[in-house]
């Protein structure tokens, strides 16, 4: 193998897929990143054989093709230290391999490419569908936080993608809170439904480069595959089943408080200084007009109130909630204007944005309350 290519462009590539390098494995190939070298590109691979992340790049000339697997960490830590510059890489004898630049070069190790674990993707039973990528991170971003850290329910780790012909919703709850982000611009042919275990859709996030358009998601019972510009991201599923998350969203909240959603956020964070550090609990009493948000910490002798104007329509209630997981919800909010619905203080209450909004049908979050006295 023998080939020149900007120092820049190599770097960009592999940090692109150095996501998918474990911290830990059995199986020491995976500590490298494989280089297939073809068609004028340079192919570049790493996985920890959950998830697999593949990207392209191009070179300057190829003097010979080939493949062969690199150390990633060396690989990184040397070209994050090399200015911009073209370089030639070149296999050197029996297990090394050159990095020439302009007035220097290094040698490494370098390891067979038939090692390095074969990446399968989806089934030929596949589903296709197509996303703008903004649409994707965006349907991540919202989600992500209210996924579950539960071994005994695995399937409440990720993210539910419930997709039909009409619109697809991400759902994540860690059941004291769920939240789902409906989106029309996301369409399958036919009804269908995976879950994305969280640390992939966070890499996935985390790598959408604003410029791409468009990513399609193939995906069968197992394996799910995103495409978007050079890049290819294969990962497994989480089997099980999600909950039927549509039958715990309220529908018949007739109470009804509608407040500036910065305003209440602040407030809430503030009232929160001197709630228990165990509970987080908060209480909210509700007048017509007026919104009361209190904490006290009994054992530190610590307390706080504040009074709101607002629009509320309903009767008097006192209800309580965690204050961490309510500020975790309007943090991820963009609306001006949030909507709270509330039954009675012993059942979940709604979270929307305002009917006015853009994104009013498109976010929704549902908050499990907890008794205070």
């Amino acid at each position: 193998m023998e080939f020149n290519v900007s120092s820049a462009g190599l770097l960009k590539g592999i940090l692109d897929v150095s996501k998918a390098i474990p911290a830990k494995t059995a199986l020491p190939i995976l500590e490298n990143f494989l280089f297939v070298l073809k068609d004028g590109k340079l192919e570049i691979t790493a996985s920890d054989q959950e998830l697999t992340l593949r990207t392209q790049v191009e070179v300057d000339s190829i003097a010979e093709e080939g493949s062969i697997a690199v150390p990633a960490r060396q690989m990184m830590d040397l070209l994050k230290a090399l200015p911009d510059q073209p370089i030639t890489i070149k296999t050197a004898g029996e297990g090394a391999f050159e990095c020439i630049w302009s007035n220097g070069n290094s040698s490494l190790p370098y390891f067979p490419a038939a090692d390095y674990p074969e990446i399968n993707g989806a089934g030929s039973d596949a589903l296709t569908a197509t996303v703008p990528a903004s649409v994707l991170a965006e349907g991540i971003g919202s989600t992500i936080y209210a996924t579950a850290d539960d071994e005994m329910r695995p399937a409440m780790n990720g993210i539910f993608f419930d997709m039909d012909p009409e619109s697809t919703t991400l759902v994540a709850s860690d059941s004291h809170k769920l939240i789902c982000y409906t989106t029309r611009a996301f369409q399958c042919t036919e009804k269908a439904s995976f879950i994305l275990h969280k640390k992939p859709a966070g890499v996935l996030k985390s790598i959408l480069d604003k410029d791409v358009e468009d990513v399609t998601i193939s995906f069968d019972s197992s394996t799910v595959v995103f495409t978007f510009g050079s890049t290819m991201m294969v990962c497994r599923l989480i089997i099980g089943k999600f909950p039927e998350y549509r039958k715990v969203i309220p529908s018949n909240n007739a109470n009804i408080l509608k407040i500036d959603r910065a305003q209440l956020l602040n407030t809430v964070r503030r009232v929160a200084v001197c709630a228990n550090k165990a509970s987080n609990h908060i209480k909210f009493e509700l007048a017509a007009g007026q919104l009361e948000i209190t904490a006290q910490d009994l054992g530190f002798a610590l307390a706080a109130y504040e009074k709101l104007s607002c629009d509320y329509n309903g009767e008097n209630l006192g209800i309580g909630f965690k204050s961490s997981f309510l500020i975790e919800i309007l943090s991820n909010m963009t609306c001006g204007t949030v909507v709270m619905k509330f039954a009675d203080p012993r059942r979940a209450a709604l979270i929307v944005p305002a009917e006015e909004e853009e994104e009013s049908e498109k976010i929704c979050g549902i908050l499990m309350p907890i008794m205070v006295s």
